[in-house]
């Protein structure tokens, strides 16, 4: 299941494992330690942490800290996101580089790509956060329009320098490179991320708004943006690193598969308060 150029070999079941990590860390990151870490830290009672969304006791938190619990998804992609993107030039193995690229990536996307879904479908975390603070089709249309503004315009300025030195400086090679580095997690990820949202105790219409809007609506921008034919930055090296097959990364992805699938897909913890 390898994938080969004229200048290096893309190993596409490292890259499926390493997608899987990532999607799902990062949805742990936004479920868990941001929506969860407000949670506690708000004082309010949680009552289930889920792959797909966190509950916990309305009535014991206020309005304000309500919105609050419902931004802190978003911060914590960004504040776990950025700082990681910054660091990717000085990481020296490939497939680590690789991963915290996808990582980072998935990470800001969904932050970027709730402001889009809440202020065109009216659900979602920001909605929450802006619901009665305003006129809400105004309220909706700055969200969109903030989102659209972070989302095709700011995020691929951040994103493609990190993905930019895996491409190689050939057109055509970048292009199949680009889509088997970014269109196979997108498909990966959006998968694992659905596997787990079925296993949900409040049906099919959350696993569509939650799960499914998270994954392929909020990175969507992996499935056909980075194959856009573009010069190269000066500092792409020629030919390109290979990323091989690691039966560790494997390994390691279909640990975690398991356990957000049948331990967080279910949830832990109880509805009721």
């Amino acid at each position: 299941m390898t994938t080969s150029d004229d200048t290096a070999s893309i190993d596409l079941a490292t890259v499926i494992a390493i997608s899987v990590l990532a999607y799902t860390i990062a949805n742990v990151v936004h479920e868990g330690l941001g929506h969860g870490g407000a949670t506690l830290l708000s004082g309010a009672r949680p009552t289930m942490f889920n792959a797909i969304f966190f509950n916990y006791d309305e009535s014991t938190a206020s309005r304000a800290a309500q919105r609050c619990i419902s931004a802190a998804g978003s911060i914590a992609n960004l504040l776990v996101g950025m700082p990681i993107l910054a660091i990717l030039p000085r990481v020296r193995s490939t497939r680590c580089r690789y991963f915290l690229w996808l990582f980072a990536a998935v990470n800001v996307l969904t932050a970027f790509g709730y402001f889009c879904y809440s202020g065109v479908t009216g659900i979602g975390d920001w909605f929450h956060v802006v619901d009665g603070l305003g006129p809400p089709l105004l309220l909706r249309g700055g969200l969109a329009a903030i989102g659209a503004i972070l989302y095709f315009v700011v995020a691929p300025r951040l994103l493609m320098p990190g993905l930019d030195p895996f491409l190689g400086r050939t057109p055509k090679v970048r292009e199949r490179r680009a889509r088997a580095l970014s269109l196979v997690p997108y498909f990966a990820g959006g998968i694992a991320m659905v596997l787990a949202g079925m296993m949900n105790p409040l049906g099919w219409k959350l696993v569509l708004i939650s799960a499914v809007a998270a994954s392929f609506g909020g990175t969507s921008l992996l499935a056909w943006y980075p194959a856009i034919p573009r010069e190269p930055s000066p500092a792409t090296p020629e030919p390109p690193p290979g990323l091989k097959r690691s039966a560790g990364w494997i390994f390691a992805s279909v640990v975690v598969l398991v356990v957000f699938v049948f331990v967080l897909g279910p949830g832990i913890g109880s509805l009721t308060p």
